[in-house]
This record gives C-alpha cells, structure tokens and sequence, in this order.
C-alpha cells in the first residue's frame, strides 16, 4: 500500500477524478468538481491510496473544509474514502496519518475533520471538540488531533 499527496500536475491526478466520480459516496462526486475546478491551492493535497497501482481511496488536506467562515480552526483533512474492496485493511487510518504528518511537516500543531460519524475518529487520536455550523447550514462534529 503506498499513499501519496497529489496536486493538479501529478500524473495520478486525472485518475483520481475519475475515481472520485464513480466512486459510491457522493462526497467523491463533489470531490472530484473541486479537483476539475482547480480549488487545490498552496500546500493543500489531494492523498491518494494505491495498492498494486490501483487507487483503492482518498482523502483531502485543505485549509478549510465544510466549517463555515466564521471559524478560525485549520487544517481540515476532509473526504476520507476508501472503495469498498479495500475496507478492513486500516486505509483510512494510513491516509489519516500521512495527512498528520505532512501537517506536522508544514507547521502545523494540530489537524481537524468535520464528520457525523460517532466513534470512528477518536480511534486515530481524535478529540470532540463539539457541533459547529457548516458551509450547509447545518451543523457536524469538529474533531481536532493535537500533532
């Protein structure tokens, strides 16, 4: 298994569009908009799990994430997704960590995820911090990971 950060001129970054839009959950649809329109800015990174060469899932690395604006909490790592022929094998927690460290490694002290999930984060070290406002207008989980 091997997880890469991507940006717009990596070789795999069409084919991980591709992948976003067929994938199952539709958050890989908007995934995949956001990837098209170019939205990847900086230091944020698309990260991409390859087992054999095949993109088996992703996860995003961004400034912001689904919090609404009047919050000051970054950096997001957003749209965790592994397709569902690699489930059980800890892709999410490997993409996850790469993530981690590649926040530790731009300065970063500690990392968030926006989620509705009850249980699934605070097992890759993830502290509730309480609801906030989406972009939405609803309200999800803010989760942080002191690095």
């Amino acid at each position: 298994m091997e997880i890469i950060a991507i940006t717009s001129n990596h070789s795999l970054w069409d084919e991980t569009i591709r992948f976003a839009e067929s994938c199952s959950w539709r958050g890989g649809h908007f995934l995949a908009e956001q990837m098209k329109e170019g939205v990847f800015r900086g230091w944020e990174r698309v990260f991409a799990a390859l087992e054999n060469g095949q993109i088996a899932g992703f996860c995003t690395f961004t400034e912001r994430d689904e919090l609404a604006e009047k919050y000051d909490f970054t950096p997001f790592i957003g749209s965790v997704f592994v397709d569902e022929e690699f489930r059980g094998h800890r892709l999410s927690g490997m993409m996850i960590e790469k993530a981690a460290e590649y926040a530790r490694g731009n300065g970063f002290g500690a990392v968030y995820i926006m989620s509705g999930e009850v249980g699934l984060y605070e097992k890759y070290g993830f502290t509730l911090t309480g609801q906030y406002e989406t972009i939405f207008g609803g309200t999800e989980q803010l989760f942080v990971r002191e690095l």
